[in-house]
């Protein structure tokens, strides 16, 4: 039996913000999750030229698993990282799409855009842009990626079900969606699921 969520969506967005903000700014700060190089070689990124990256670029990094383990993308692909956060996924990616290639990352906090935009600007990227927007309304056109990467992100949106559609709507017929995410398959009590400090904790 589903359980009902009575969550304030702005309520959770600005708390996950707040996380994420301290993410961005102090990245050697204390979290319940690891970061940074430390992570990326822990999820297996040492193939990806990520030593090549420069600490800004990589410090604030806080996925779960390696997307990129799923397949190998292809020169001259699209491709959206949906909750780009710092942009290490989307630079990892613009590597290895080539500059024929195109990345766009999405996330909804200034402060990860602004670093993401800065350290792409540094390292020269050009197929590679930042927006801002929700995964649940992504500001992409219709069928424009040839794969849809996440790392880490879906677990804190509270609408997954318009997350997959937005990622459908956004995908290429054919298209991959490779992600990386948290999963509970154990049943979690109502007051759980409606407590936002826990979707943030």
């Amino acid at each position: 039996m589903s359980k009902t969520i009575n969550l304030d969506e702005d309520a959770l967005r600005n708390q996950i913000k707040i996380k994420y903000r301290e993410v961005a700014l102090q990245p050697d700060s204390n979290f319940h999750f690891h970061t940074g190089r430390f992570l990326a070689s822990k999820l297996g990124y040492d193939d990806y030229g990520v030593d090549q990256l420069p600490d800004a670029a990589v410090e604030s990094f806080a996925g779960v698993a390696n997307p990129f383990s799923q397949r190998d993308l292809e020169q001259g692909e699209r491709i959206i990282d949906a909750g780009s956060g710092a942009g290490f996924d989307a630079f990892v990616a613009a590597s290895l799409v080539g500059g024929s290639g195109q990345v766009i990352g999405i996330d909804m906090t200034d402060e990860m855009l602004d670093k993401s935009r800065l350290s792409a600007s540094q390292i020269g990227l050009t197929n590679v842009e930042f927006r801002k927007g929700l995964l649940e309304q992504m500001p992409v056109e219709d069928n424009w990626a040839d794969a849809v990467i996440s790392n880490g992100v879906i677990n804190l949106c509270n609408d997954k079900l318009s997350v997959f559609r937005e990622i459908l709507r956004v995908l290429k017929p054919g298209g991959f969606f490779q992600f990386a995410d948290i999963a509970n398959s154990k049943p979690v009590p109502s007051a759980a699921l409606n407590n936002i400090d826990l979707w943030t904790a």
